[in-house]
Protein backbone atom coordinates (compact mmCIF):
# COMPACT_ATOMS: atom_id res chain seq x y z
CA UNK A 1 0.00 0.00 0.00
CA UNK A 2 0.57 3.62 -0.09
CA UNK A 3 -0.63 5.66 2.23
CA UNK A 4 -0.80 8.92 0.90
CA UNK A 5 -2.02 12.27 2.06
CA UNK A 6 -1.48 13.04 -1.19
CA UNK A 7 -4.25 13.69 -3.21
CA UNK A 8 0.98 9.51 -2.75
CA UNK A 9 -0.77 11.19 0.25
CA UNK A 10 -1.50 10.16 3.47
CA UNK A 11 -3.52 6.91 3.23
CA UNK A 12 -3.09 3.57 1.67
CA UNK A 13 -4.29 1.60 -1.22
CA UNK A 14 -4.96 -2.20 -1.82
CA UNK A 15 -5.32 -4.35 -4.55
CA UNK A 16 -6.55 -8.24 -4.60
CA UNK A 17 -6.13 -11.52 -6.16
CA UNK A 18 -3.15 -10.98 -8.11
CA UNK A 19 0.18 -12.11 -5.99
CA UNK A 20 3.63 -11.50 -6.25
CA UNK A 21 6.21 -13.65 -5.26
CA UNK A 22 9.50 -12.14 -5.26
CA UNK A 23 8.66 -11.95 -8.99
CA UNK A 24 4.83 -11.98 -9.11
CA UNK A 25 3.47 -14.35 -11.57
CA UNK A 26 0.53 -13.75 -13.98
CA UNK A 27 -2.31 -12.42 -12.30
CA UNK A 28 -4.50 -14.66 -14.09
CA UNK A 29 -2.09 -17.95 -11.87
CA UNK A 30 -2.86 -15.73 -8.46
CA UNK A 31 -1.83 -17.51 -5.25
CA UNK A 32 1.12 -20.04 -6.71
CA UNK A 33 3.72 -18.16 -4.96
CA UNK A 34 3.57 -17.15 -1.38
CA UNK A 35 4.80 -13.25 -0.97
CA UNK A 36 3.29 -10.22 -2.60
CA UNK A 37 4.97 -7.15 -2.81
CA UNK A 38 2.22 -4.58 -2.85
CA UNK A 39 2.13 -0.78 -2.59
CA UNK A 40 -1.08 0.22 -1.73
CA UNK A 41 -1.79 4.19 -1.74
CA UNK A 42 -4.91 5.79 0.13
CA UNK A 43 -4.97 9.64 0.96
CA UNK A 44 -6.69 12.94 1.85
CA UNK A 45 -8.42 15.05 -0.97
CA UNK A 46 -5.26 17.13 -2.72
CA UNK A 47 -2.59 16.09 -0.72
CA UNK A 48 -0.34 14.40 -3.71
CA UNK A 49 -1.18 10.89 -3.21
CA UNK A 50 -1.39 9.62 -7.24
CA UNK A 51 1.96 11.98 -7.70
CA UNK A 52 4.28 10.01 -5.06
CA UNK A 53 2.56 6.76 -6.30
CA UNK A 54 3.12 7.59 -9.91
CA UNK A 55 6.37 8.72 -8.79
CA UNK A 56 7.34 5.64 -6.77
CA UNK A 57 6.25 3.66 -9.65
CA UNK A 58 8.67 5.34 -11.81
CA UNK A 59 11.38 5.27 -10.08
CA UNK A 60 11.05 1.67 -9.48
CA UNK A 61 11.08 0.63 -12.92
CA UNK A 62 13.58 2.67 -14.23
CA UNK A 63 15.80 0.82 -11.19
CA UNK A 64 14.68 -2.75 -13.47
CA UNK A 65 12.14 -3.54 -11.08
CA UNK A 66 9.11 -4.97 -13.13
CA UNK A 67 6.15 -2.48 -11.52
CA UNK A 68 2.61 -2.61 -12.20
CA UNK A 69 0.78 0.51 -11.56
CA UNK A 70 -3.46 -0.01 -10.67
CA UNK A 71 -5.33 2.98 -10.41
CA UNK A 72 -8.64 2.47 -8.96
CA UNK A 73 -9.88 5.97 -8.41
CA UNK A 74 -12.95 4.92 -10.36
CA UNK A 75 -14.28 8.56 -10.22
CA UNK A 76 -11.51 10.77 -10.56
CA UNK A 77 -8.54 8.70 -12.43
CA UNK A 78 -5.59 10.43 -12.89
CA UNK A 79 -3.05 8.18 -13.24
CA UNK A 80 -2.72 7.49 -17.02
CA UNK A 81 -1.45 11.19 -17.61
CA UNK A 82 0.86 11.40 -14.68
CA UNK A 83 2.40 8.01 -16.27
CA UNK A 84 2.39 9.46 -20.05
CA UNK A 85 -0.22 7.04 -21.20
CA UNK A 86 -3.36 9.30 -21.80
CA UNK A 87 -5.48 8.10 -24.62
CA UNK A 88 -4.48 4.73 -24.77
CA UNK A 89 -6.66 1.86 -24.55
CA UNK A 90 -6.20 -1.48 -23.24
CA UNK A 91 -7.20 -5.23 -24.62
CA UNK A 92 -8.91 -8.24 -23.76
CA UNK A 93 -7.79 -11.34 -24.51
CA UNK A 94 -7.70 -15.28 -23.42
CA UNK A 95 -5.43 -14.68 -20.42
CA UNK A 96 -7.35 -11.78 -19.16
CA UNK A 97 -6.96 -7.59 -19.76
CA UNK A 98 -3.59 -6.38 -21.27
CA UNK A 99 -2.52 -3.06 -19.37
CA UNK A 100 -1.04 -0.23 -21.19
CA UNK A 101 2.80 -0.10 -21.12
CA UNK A 102 4.55 3.44 -20.20
CA UNK A 103 7.95 1.66 -20.54
CA UNK A 104 9.17 -1.75 -20.64
CA UNK A 105 9.15 -2.14 -16.80
CA UNK A 106 5.40 0.25 -16.24
CA UNK A 107 2.62 -1.82 -16.97
CA UNK A 108 -0.61 0.94 -16.28
CA UNK A 109 -4.19 -0.20 -15.36
CA UNK A 110 -7.01 2.26 -14.89
CA UNK A 111 -10.82 3.04 -15.81
CA UNK A 112 -9.62 6.15 -18.07
CA UNK A 113 -8.77 3.47 -20.57
CA UNK A 114 -12.11 2.08 -20.65
CA UNK A 115 -13.98 5.65 -20.99
CA UNK A 116 -14.99 6.88 -24.96
CA UNK A 117 -14.35 10.73 -23.51
CA UNK A 118 -11.84 11.44 -20.96
CA UNK A 119 -14.03 14.27 -19.28
CA UNK A 120 -16.58 11.70 -19.25
CA UNK A 121 -18.16 11.54 -15.61
CA UNK A 122 -18.43 8.27 -13.88
CA UNK A 123 -21.79 8.03 -12.18
CA UNK A 124 -21.67 4.63 -10.21
CA UNK A 125 -23.04 3.66 -6.73
CA UNK A 126 -20.58 1.44 -4.82
CA UNK A 127 -21.34 -1.95 -5.86
CA UNK A 128 -20.57 -1.56 -9.56
CA UNK A 129 -17.23 0.17 -8.30
CA UNK A 130 -16.27 -2.84 -6.54
CA UNK A 131 -17.04 -5.18 -9.01
CA UNK A 132 -14.35 -3.54 -11.97
CA UNK A 133 -12.25 -3.17 -9.22
CA UNK A 134 -12.25 -6.55 -8.38
CA UNK A 135 -11.88 -7.00 -12.03
CA UNK A 136 -9.36 -5.19 -12.07
CA UNK A 137 -7.29 -7.26 -9.20
CA UNK A 138 -8.43 -10.92 -10.59
CA UNK A 139 -8.48 -10.17 -14.44
CA UNK A 140 -5.44 -8.00 -15.62
CA UNK A 141 -2.68 -10.39 -17.19
CA UNK A 142 0.29 -8.75 -16.22
CA UNK A 143 2.54 -10.68 -18.20
CA UNK A 144 4.19 -14.31 -18.21
CA UNK A 145 7.66 -13.09 -16.58
CA UNK A 146 5.04 -11.14 -13.66
CA UNK A 147 5.72 -7.93 -11.44
CA UNK A 148 8.18 -7.10 -8.65
CA UNK A 149 5.83 -4.47 -7.31
CA UNK A 150 2.44 -3.77 -7.76
CA UNK A 151 1.24 -0.29 -6.92
CA UNK A 152 -2.59 0.58 -6.12
CA UNK A 153 -3.52 3.86 -6.26
CA UNK A 154 -7.08 4.32 -4.55
CA UNK A 155 -9.52 7.23 -4.13
CA UNK A 156 -9.90 9.02 -0.76
CA UNK A 157 -11.37 8.25 2.62
CA UNK A 158 -12.11 4.48 3.80
CA UNK A 159 -15.45 4.03 1.94
CA UNK A 160 -16.71 0.22 1.29
CA UNK A 161 -14.28 0.53 -1.80
CA UNK A 162 -11.18 0.15 0.55
CA UNK A 163 -13.02 -2.25 2.64
CA UNK A 164 -13.43 -4.62 -0.12
CA UNK A 165 -10.19 -4.32 -1.48
CA UNK A 166 -8.45 -5.23 1.67
CA UNK A 167 -11.08 -7.75 1.80
CA UNK A 168 -9.99 -9.41 -1.68
CA UNK A 169 -6.66 -9.49 -1.22
CA UNK A 170 -7.01 -11.23 1.95
CA UNK A 171 -9.21 -13.81 0.97
CA UNK A 172 -6.55 -14.20 -2.08
CA UNK A 173 -3.82 -14.69 0.34
CA UNK A 174 -5.83 -17.05 2.52
CA UNK A 175 -6.85 -18.92 -0.43
CA UNK A 176 -3.22 -19.43 -1.25
CA UNK A 177 -1.97 -20.52 1.58
CA UNK A 178 0.60 -18.04 2.60
CA UNK A 179 2.17 -18.39 5.50
CA UNK A 180 5.52 -17.10 4.65
CA UNK A 181 5.07 -14.23 6.88
CA UNK A 182 3.18 -15.27 10.28
CA UNK A 183 3.15 -11.39 11.29
CA UNK A 184 1.53 -9.90 8.44
CA UNK A 185 -1.79 -10.72 8.59
CA UNK A 186 -3.09 -8.74 5.72
CA UNK A 187 -3.39 -9.93 1.85
CA UNK A 188 -1.00 -6.61 1.33
CA UNK A 189 2.13 -6.42 2.01
CA UNK A 190 2.28 -2.74 3.31
CA UNK A 191 1.01 0.54 3.29
CA UNK A 192 2.49 3.52 2.45
CA UNK A 193 0.68 7.16 4.41
CA UNK A 194 1.27 10.40 2.53
CA UNK A 195 0.46 13.84 4.14
CA UNK A 196 0.77 17.40 4.56
CA UNK A 197 2.17 18.77 7.68
CA UNK A 198 -0.99 21.23 8.73
CA UNK A 199 -3.05 19.57 11.35
CA UNK A 200 -6.18 19.43 8.91
CA UNK A 201 -4.66 17.01 6.98
CA UNK A 202 -3.07 14.89 9.87
CA UNK A 203 -6.01 14.44 11.56
CA UNK A 204 -7.66 12.49 8.42
CA UNK A 205 -4.49 10.46 8.10
CA UNK A 206 -4.45 9.24 11.83
CA UNK A 207 -7.90 7.88 10.55
CA UNK A 208 -6.41 6.25 7.87
CA UNK A 209 -3.68 4.66 10.16
CA UNK A 210 -6.10 3.38 12.37
CA UNK A 211 -7.76 1.80 9.52
CA UNK A 212 -5.10 0.07 8.53
CA UNK A 213 -4.16 -1.24 12.21
CA UNK A 214 -8.40 -2.43 12.64
CA UNK A 215 -7.66 -4.25 8.77
CA UNK A 216 -4.04 -5.65 10.10
CA UNK A 217 -2.31 -3.62 7.03
CA UNK A 218 1.47 -3.06 7.71
CA UNK A 219 2.53 0.31 7.72
CA UNK A 220 6.01 0.92 5.33
CA UNK A 221 5.83 4.44 6.32
CA UNK A 222 4.54 7.97 6.75
CA UNK A 223 5.76 10.30 3.65
CA UNK A 224 5.36 13.98 4.23
CA UNK A 225 4.60 15.67 1.26
CA UNK A 226 4.98 19.37 0.09
CA UNK A 227 7.38 20.17 3.10
CA UNK A 228 7.89 23.40 2.30
CA UNK A 229 8.65 25.38 -1.21
CA UNK A 230 12.64 24.60 -2.13
CA UNK A 231 13.49 26.37 -5.73
CA UNK A 232 16.28 27.68 -7.43
CA UNK A 233 16.75 31.60 -6.63
CA UNK A 234 17.17 31.69 -10.66
CA UNK A 235 14.17 30.37 -10.97
CA UNK A 236 12.37 33.16 -8.47
CA UNK A 237 9.75 35.19 -10.25
CA UNK A 238 10.28 38.71 -8.62
CA UNK A 239 7.59 41.55 -8.40
CA UNK A 240 7.55 45.08 -7.18
CA UNK A 241 4.23 45.50 -5.61
CA UNK A 242 1.68 42.20 -5.65
CA UNK A 243 1.87 39.65 -8.14
CA UNK A 244 0.33 40.55 -10.87
CA UNK A 245 2.22 40.67 -14.05
CA UNK A 246 2.22 44.72 -14.39
CA UNK A 247 4.42 44.92 -11.39
CA UNK A 248 6.94 41.84 -12.46
CA UNK A 249 10.09 43.06 -12.36
CA UNK A 250 12.20 39.70 -12.71
CA UNK A 251 14.74 40.90 -15.57
CA UNK A 252 15.53 43.92 -13.73
CA UNK A 253 16.26 41.87 -10.40
CA UNK A 254 17.91 39.08 -12.04
CA UNK A 255 20.73 42.56 -13.80
CA UNK A 256 21.34 43.45 -10.24
CA UNK A 257 21.69 40.05 -8.30
CA UNK A 258 24.32 39.21 -11.47
CA UNK A 259 26.38 42.14 -10.83
CA UNK A 260 26.22 42.63 -7.14
CA UNK A 261 25.98 38.78 -5.83
CA UNK A 262 25.91 36.57 -9.06
CA UNK A 263 27.09 33.76 -6.67
CA UNK A 264 22.86 34.03 -4.97
CA UNK A 265 21.83 32.83 -8.15
CA UNK A 266 22.95 29.38 -7.69
CA UNK A 267 21.66 29.09 -4.26
CA UNK A 268 18.25 27.13 -2.88
CA UNK A 269 15.37 29.42 -1.89
CA UNK A 270 12.97 27.83 0.74
CA UNK A 271 9.78 28.94 2.39
CA UNK A 272 7.45 27.15 4.48
CA UNK A 273 3.79 26.52 3.18
CA UNK A 274 1.99 24.67 5.06
CA UNK A 275 2.27 25.36 8.84
CA UNK A 276 3.35 22.48 10.87
CA UNK A 277 0.89 21.24 13.48
CA UNK A 278 2.83 20.29 17.08
CA UNK A 279 5.38 17.91 15.84
CA UNK A 280 4.30 17.14 12.42
CA UNK A 281 4.59 14.01 10.67
CA UNK A 282 7.20 12.82 12.23
CA UNK A 283 5.77 13.26 15.58
CA UNK A 284 2.76 11.37 14.19
CA UNK A 285 4.97 8.86 12.97
CA UNK A 286 6.21 7.94 16.65
CA UNK A 287 3.27 7.82 18.40
CA UNK A 288 1.61 5.48 15.96
CA UNK A 289 5.34 3.41 15.89
CA UNK A 290 5.26 2.86 12.54
CA UNK A 291 8.35 4.36 9.97
CA UNK A 292 8.91 8.03 8.92
CA UNK A 293 10.15 7.61 5.58
CA UNK A 294 11.10 11.77 5.00
CA UNK A 295 9.88 14.66 3.23
CA UNK A 296 9.15 15.53 -0.08
CA UNK A 297 9.56 19.40 -0.78
CA UNK A 298 7.35 21.23 -2.98
CA UNK A 299 9.27 21.29 -6.70
CA UNK A 300 7.80 22.68 -9.99
CA UNK A 301 9.77 20.04 -11.75
CA UNK A 302 7.64 17.68 -9.79
CA UNK A 303 4.84 18.69 -11.00
CA UNK A 304 6.43 18.99 -14.31
CA UNK A 305 7.15 15.71 -14.92
CA UNK A 306 3.56 14.47 -13.80
CA UNK A 307 2.31 16.76 -16.52
CA UNK A 308 4.53 15.57 -19.31
CA UNK A 309 4.51 11.42 -17.92
CA UNK A 310 8.15 10.77 -17.08
CA UNK A 311 10.56 9.66 -14.30
CA UNK A 312 11.24 12.43 -12.35
CA UNK A 313 14.23 11.54 -10.87
CA UNK A 314 15.82 10.47 -14.22
CA UNK A 315 14.86 13.45 -16.25
CA UNK A 316 15.01 16.16 -13.35
CA UNK A 317 17.96 14.22 -11.49
CA UNK A 318 18.94 17.61 -9.97
CA UNK A 319 15.92 19.33 -8.46
CA UNK A 320 16.03 19.52 -4.97
CA UNK A 321 13.01 16.06 -4.74
CA UNK A 322 15.05 14.07 -6.39
CA UNK A 323 17.11 12.85 -3.67
CA UNK A 324 14.30 12.67 -0.72
CA UNK A 325 12.16 10.65 -3.44
CA UNK A 326 15.31 8.22 -3.99
CA UNK A 327 15.73 8.13 -0.28
CA UNK A 328 12.35 7.21 0.07
CA UNK A 329 12.20 4.48 -2.28
CA UNK A 330 15.69 2.96 -1.23
CA UNK A 331 13.77 2.61 1.96
CA UNK A 332 11.03 0.78 0.57
CA UNK A 333 13.30 -1.48 -1.47
CA UNK A 334 14.76 -2.19 2.22
CA UNK A 335 11.82 -2.84 3.84
CA UNK A 336 9.66 -5.07 0.79
CA UNK A 337 12.79 -6.28 -0.75
CA UNK A 338 12.94 -8.30 -4.29
CA UNK A 339 14.88 -11.43 -4.65
CA UNK A 340 15.55 -13.73 -7.45
CA UNK A 341 14.05 -17.55 -7.24
CA UNK A 342 17.38 -18.61 -8.22
CA UNK A 343 18.97 -17.19 -5.39
CA UNK A 344 16.64 -19.21 -2.83
CA UNK A 345 16.67 -22.48 -4.95
CA UNK A 346 13.45 -21.84 -6.15
CA UNK A 347 14.19 -21.50 -9.55
CA UNK A 348 10.83 -23.75 -10.53
CA UNK A 349 8.40 -22.98 -12.95
CA UNK A 350 4.88 -23.45 -11.43
CA UNK A 351 2.72 -22.36 -13.42
CA UNK A 352 0.47 -24.53 -15.64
Amino acid sequence: WVLTHVTLIPYCTFYSRFIASHRAYSLMNPLLFPKTYLIKTKHYQGVGKSTVATQIAQTLSSRNYSVGLLDVDICGPSIPRMAGVLHREVHQSQSGWEPVYANANLAVMSISFLLEEGDAAVVWRGPRKNGLIKQFLTETDWGVGGLDYLIVDTPPGTSDEHISIVQYLNDARSDGGDSSNIHNKSGASGAIVVTTPEEVSMSDVRKELNFCKKTKVPVLGIVENMSGLQIRVSDLKFFQDGADESSECTSRAMEMLKEKCPEVLSMMAAAEVFPPSGFGPKGMAEKFNVPYLGKLPLDPNLLKSCEEGVSFVDTYGSSPAASPLNDIVDKLIIALPVEDDEEEGEDVDMRP
